[in-house]
């Protein structure tokens, strides 16, 4: 079986900055896609997905409950809350990506490694 080259670090920067964008709207779809098939070409890359994977499954669970919420009204103020900070905290992830960064989640679960 033939090895598989690495990742150019150009590659390596557009993989991470759209699996950090897909976050908000397909949840951990984007982060898994990259991580099954880029994450043995990059350590840096690895990395990174494991972050973005880490946070996918927090929004996740977030989304969920805020939703689960909505029967006691608070839930009405959450899911608008989780989704517009979701939004912002992968901008700047895909920022930092797009320079070449590895970046944390201010809040974020610890669970792919």
């Amino acid at each position: 079986m033939a090895q598989t080259p690495p990742l150019s670090q150009g590659d390596e920067r557009l993989w991470a900055t759209l699996a950090h964008l897909s976050i908000p709207v397909f949840g951990f779809v984007g982060p898994t896609i990259v991580w099954f098939g880029f994450a043995r070409r990059s350590a840096w890359l690895r990395e990174s997905m494991a972050e973005a994977l880490n946070f996918a499954i927090l929004y996740t669970i977030a989304q969920v409950v805020s939703t689960l919420l909505v029967v006691i009204l608070i839930g009405v103020v959450l899911v608008p809350l989780v989704g517009i900070a979701a939004v912002i905290v992968c901008i700047l992830a895909a920022m930092a990506a797009h320079r070449g960064e590895l970046y944390r989640y201010p809040v974020n679960l610890r669970i792919v490694r």
